[in-house]
């Protein structure tokens, strides 16, 4: 795992000039490569690479980077791993006699270009990649982002100049760089806690896309591909289903996923695992245990309060699989001590509170790994989410309600604030069917209210992935672009509305919000989290799936558990589905509350003229009065106003 950055200045300047920028944009990523550091100039093209190195595989100085291929045609700068990349040099050795000169991947990945081009060789690897390919013979530089976007790529052309990146800070460090707010993405953030891809909080600024490259000519023009698009893969799925029998099917999808840790268990340095104590979690930590002579590292972080804490129950399937378990109960103290640290960590607006416990579980693992694997994307994959068993029978219960008794419901339930809520279900949840046993009944109670307006089912999943409703009332001056979240087209492609959700979740909410929380937050301390489900031919396997393999008489990732309940115990996972999150609307009101009242400040926010402040201010009160609770809202604000405190 690495950073990479580089720049393009096709008006030419001095080498010195070259290597200093590229040297102070490439020591903003430090964090995410401590090891090893390299930079390739060329003077005569104004061509500057840097990278990072977080060694993982061939420690030794044969894995350096900047790394050239045999040839010297192509030069890569490289951050990820290939999983596969033992079969792919094999291959070649067989049929190109190639000899390598280490056990490095990314010297394979560089041949792999030289014998089958570059659209052939994405095609072969399975990995997690982010990575700039200079073709010195075309003068052609390739910007290439694995098939899910598990590594982030930023890059923007401002003139005569193309910037590149992992992270935005590294872009910010080159001083020919102008940055100005891109006031429709921040419309975006506030709609959905995190800025969607292919957008940036800059103007000039975009990400590369999942399972797209950028190739960037000598005039920095820049045309886009893709090499792989999730939308035909879910459309091949439903033309041709899988058709085996159900044992026959959860015995496939079990080898792939043991296949997927397998591969993800190749490291030169100590390995572990996040283990959370839920279904996808609690799947690779077996499946890696089932593979491993010696137990497990696993890691849990663990808090007082009942509603966010699952480490009692990591701690119950790690008993039972014997794995190494090490769990960190942390005070609100501690969690609230990392707060001050997001803006530095985020460099781009993101409001998803869980980033929190997820840099806190990192940095325990950190102490004793520096490899870690991960159990997301089991949710949009197998159908965890309960939005996705809510949302079509909800629709069809309001569809029809008078807009009198919607406007009722809504004002009843936004009388009383969340948490009372939560101990008035709590008090009658025996009474309820284990299937609708939830937690944190205010929360789904408050997201309810949001969308008993709604006027379509497609309106109601938008609404349940929202947090500021009207966000253009909230940034002055903006109008929200549109994403794939409006693309009606989609409802012919794919008619499934529960399979739609899960799509739209694996191509926005999966990369964007959450794959971009994991990767910040591991890579802030250094460690490298290996996402095993998400191995490409899995998200391919989940598609051919029907519906009831995923979602079956009301309850999530039916095929997920059968895998789970031949390694663990049933009882260990009858409960209800949890989030990863942290009590931050009681923080507001106490501990953190002099903090947010100083970014909340009326006066500052309307001399800004970014934000509309009356809004803000009303939320706030009614937060601090305990008249409403507004928690992700509030949150929202606070991150892109600790944001803008930093980086403008």
């Amino acid at each position: 795992m690495c950073g990479i950055t580089g720049f393009w200045k096709i008006e030419g300047e001095k080498r010195e000039i070259l290597s200093d920028i590229v040297v102070n944009m490439t020591s903003t990523l430090s964090h995410r490569g401590p090891d090893d550091v390299g930079f390739y100039v060329d003077e005569k093209n104004g061509i500057a690479l840097g990278h990072r190195r977080l060694a993982i595989l061939d420690l030794s100085e044969r894995g350096h980077q900047p790394m050239e291929s045999f040839s010297g045609r192509y030069v890569i700068i490289y951050n990820g791993e290939i999983y596969n990349y033992k079969d792919l040099s094999k291959e070649m050795r067989d049929n190109f006699n190639i000899d390598f000169k280490s056990n490095s991947d990314t010297e394979v990945l560089l041949a792999g270009f030289e014998v089958w081009g570059i659209e052939q060789t994405l095609k072969k690897i399975n990995g997690m990649f982010a990575f700039a390919l200079l073709d010195k013979k075309e003068k052609r530089l390739y910007l290439v982002r694995d098939r899910i976007g598990i590594k982030p790529l930023y890059y923007g052309v401002q003139g005569r100049i193309l910037f590149f990146a992992s992270e935005l800070k590294a872009i910010i460090a080159n001083r020919f760089f102008k940055s100005t707010l891109n006031r429709d993405a921040l419309a975006l953030f506030f709609r959905y806690n995190y800025i969607p891809a292919p957008y940036s909080i800059y103007q000039d600024i975009a990400k590369v896309e999942p399972g797209h490259y950028a190739v960037i000519d000598k005039d920095l023009s820049v045309n886009i591909y893709c090499y792989w698009d999730v939308e035909n893969v879910v459309e091949e799925g439903i033309k041709k289903p899988l058709l085996l029998s159900e044992n026959e099917t959860i015995l496939e999808l079990e080898h792939l996923l043991l296949d997927s840790v397998k591969i993800r268990m190749i490291s030169d340095v100590p390995l572990g695992a996040f283990l959370s104590g839920g279904i996808d979690s609690s799947t690779v930590v077996a499946l890696m245990q089932s593979q491993s002579n010696l137990p497990i590292k696993t890691f849990t972080i663990g808090f007082n309060e009942d509603y966010y804490n699952e480490a009692k129950f990591a701690k119950k399937v790690a008993e039972y699989l014997g794995t190494d378990h090490t769990e960190l109960y942390v005070t609100p103290k501690e969690a609230m001590e990392v707060v001050p640290r997001l803006a530095e960590m985020y460099d781009e607006p993101f409001s998803d509170s869980s980033q929190i416990p997820t840099f806190l579980v990192s940095q325990l693992a950190r102490k004793y790994v520096k490899v870690s694997l991960s159990g997301d994307g089991g949710d949009e994959l197998f159908g965890g989410y309960v939005r996705y068993v809510w949302a079509d029978s909800f629709w069809n219960k309001i569809r029809f309600m008078p807009y009198f008794l919607k406007f009722g419901m809504t004002k009843i339930i936004s009388l009383l604030p969340l948490e009372t809520w939560d101990n008035l279900f709590g008090k009658v949840e025996y009474l309820l069917p284990k299937r609708l046993r939830q937690t944190l009944y205010g929360d789904k109670l408050y997201k309810i209210a949001g969308i008993l307006r709604s006027k379509s089912p497609d309106d109601v999943y938008k609404g349940f992935v929202s947090h500021w409703k009207a966000p253009e009332n909230l940034v002055l001056g903006s109008n929200e672009p549109e994403t794939i979240l409006d693309n009606f087209s989609i409802k012919t492609s794919i008619p499934n509305f529960k399979e739609r959700m899960m799509f739209s979740d694996l191509v926005t909410y999966l990369p964007d919000d959450i794959l971009t929380k994991v990767d910040r937050a591991s890579m802030a301390v250094s460690l490298e989290a290996r996402v095993p489900i998400l191995d490409y031919r899995v998200v391919e396997f989940s598609k051919k799936l029907p519906l009831d393999f995923k979602i079956r008489n009301g309850e999530s990732k039916w095929i997920l558990r059968n895998i789970l309940y031949k390694y663990v115990p049933k009882e260990l996972f009858e409960r209800p589905k949890s989030g990863f999150g942290i009590p931050v609307g009681n923080w507001l009101r106490d501990d953190l509350r002099d903090w947010a009242e100083d970014l909340l400040n009326e006066s500052e926010i309307k001399k800004e003229g970014i934000l509309n402040p009356a809004l803000i201010r009303e939320i706030w009160k009614e937060h601090l009065a305990d008249k409403g609770d507004w928690q992700y809202l509030l949150w929202d604000v606070l991150m892109f106003q600790a944001w803008k405190k930093k980086w403008m």
